[in-house]
């Protein structure tokens, strides 16, 4: 199994909230937490609970996959866009599909800076 990287997490819990444009207060507000806290979150330097860092993934809308390990998960409704009206409700047209796999690994790939 993989290990966390706490430092990497929190590089991208920042880069979600700056994305928002949102300041620290005003996420670790949302969240119930010290700005302090967050702060020490974002730099990898404190482990949150999973209350706190469920908290985090609603209030920043995005998933656990992607604040863990920088992979997006699709959502239904972004697959359904894959579907062609002639195609059986889980076919999806290879060539765009595998495209927006390889595009998807490849931005991972960078969050991760591999």
């Amino acid at each position: 199994m993989k290990e966390l990287d706490y430092t990497k997490m929190g590089e991208r819990i920042r880069q979600v909230r700056k994305v928002k444009g949102w300041s620290q207060d005003e996420l670790a507000k949302k969240c119930g937490i010290s700005m302090s806290f967050l702060g020490h979150i974002e730099r990898g330097t404190r482990i949150m609970s999973l209350e706190t860092f469920t908290s985090i993934c609603t209030a920043l809308d995005t998933n656990a996959d992607e604040l863990l390990w920088g992979v997006a998960q699709p959502s239904d409704g972004l697959l359904d866009m894959w579907k062609m009206p002639e195609q059986k409700c889980c076919e999806k047209p290879k060539d765009s599909y595998a495209m927006y796999v390889k595009i998807m690994k490849s931005v991972a790939e960078i969050m991760n800076g591999d």
